[in-house]
């Protein structure tokens, strides 16, 4: 499966934006234009359409696509078109809300984003809402769900590839000692997982697995429905190893019991110019299905041909 293809030659922005506006005149909306421009285009291009668009036609292309589009289909183009910095705003707002608190997205985007990345993304959540996202997830949570997440949207991690082994190999004892202990929120755990470098937790993670015999991961494993444990749990595989955590998201969101269109439309669009090509073939590995076939035998319409594009398939 190739990754999101960019035609070698790509047209002008303003040749897209009047294609677009094209897409939408006339009888019925032409979804399969809109689908060969903006899903063959990456972040920057598409900004660059969005500008080009607003000054030539005086309308936002988002505000257009709103109106033409609908259902799922409607909200893959809307979040893939979005700037990555806006679409984690959008995408941690709607997570806040308070009838559609959804924990597990604040934590996935503060956790796979790079720092920068997340300080972008913060920058923008202020400039939309006119509040931070800190104050946001605070207000929202309380008890040990918000001492997980307000350190983890609001921490500024080290990016480099540099490790302290003497701290990992301290910070793996205190971590299986607390794990021991079953406090589970001690501060000193929670510090380390909301602070460290992912280098530095990576090596803290493989010192606990050589030292203690276990894995962390097993070593949470209380059976439990807690769903702070639960959040743990996805934050130390989503910073130490995202593609096991987006895999088993994708395999949670394709199954027979009915789509979660939702997670697999997130999916999707965050990671396409990421890693979604490494998140395919951990879904593979994993399930002996090729990613593509699962979401082709799970989806229909326009819906299903965007998500394929995004993947790299061409029909």
């Amino acid at each position: 499966m190739a990754t999101l293809k960019i035609p070698s030659h790509v047209p002008h922005p303003s040749e897209d934006s009047e294609q677009l506006r094209g897409a939408f005149q006339g009888w019925g909306t032409n979804e399969g234009l809109i689908i060969s421009i903006l899903a063959h285009r990456n972040a920057s291009q598409r900004k660059a359409i969005r500008e080009t668009y607003a000054q030539t036609h005086g309308e936002d292309l988002l505000k257009d696509l709103d109106k033409e589009l609908s259902s799922d289909f409607e909200k893959a183009v809307l979040l893939w078109t979005l700037d990555p910095a806006e679409r984690d705003a959008f995408l941690a707002n709607q997570a806040t809300k308070m009838l559609t608190s959804n924990n597990a997205i604040i934590m996935e985007i503060a956790s796979t984003r790079s720092p920068l990345e997340l300080l972008k993304a913060k920058s923008a959540y202020q400039s939309r809402f006119k509040k931070s996202l800190e104050e946001d997830v605070a207000y929202h949570t309380s008890g040990d769900i918000r001492k997980l997440l307000v350190p983890l949207v609001g921490t500024f991690r080290y990016e480099g590839d540099e490790v302290n082994m003497t701290l990992a190999k301290s910070e793996a004892k205190l971590l299986h000692d607390k794990i021991a202990d079953k406090a589970y929120n001690h501060e000193d755990l929670i510090r380390i997982v909301t602070t460290r470098s992912k280098a530095q937790l990576n090596a803290t993670l493989n010192h606990y697995n050589n030292a203690f015999g276990n894995v962390i991961d097993k070593d949470l494993e209380t059976g439990s429905e807690d769903e702070y444990l639960k959040l743990l749990k996805a934050a130390i595989k989503c910073l130490t190893y995202p593609e096991k955590y987006f895999e088993e998201l994708l395999r949670l969101a394709i199954n027979k019991m009915g789509t979660d269109e939702l997670a697999l439309t997130r999916v999707v669009t965050t990671r396409a110019e990421v890693d979604l090509q490494r998140i395919a073939e951990e879904y593979q590995r994993r399930n002996s299905v090729p990613l593509d076939r699962a979401i082709d035998n799970d989806t229909s319409g326009d819906y299903q041909k965007i998500l394929l594009a995004l993947l790299g398939r061409e029909d």
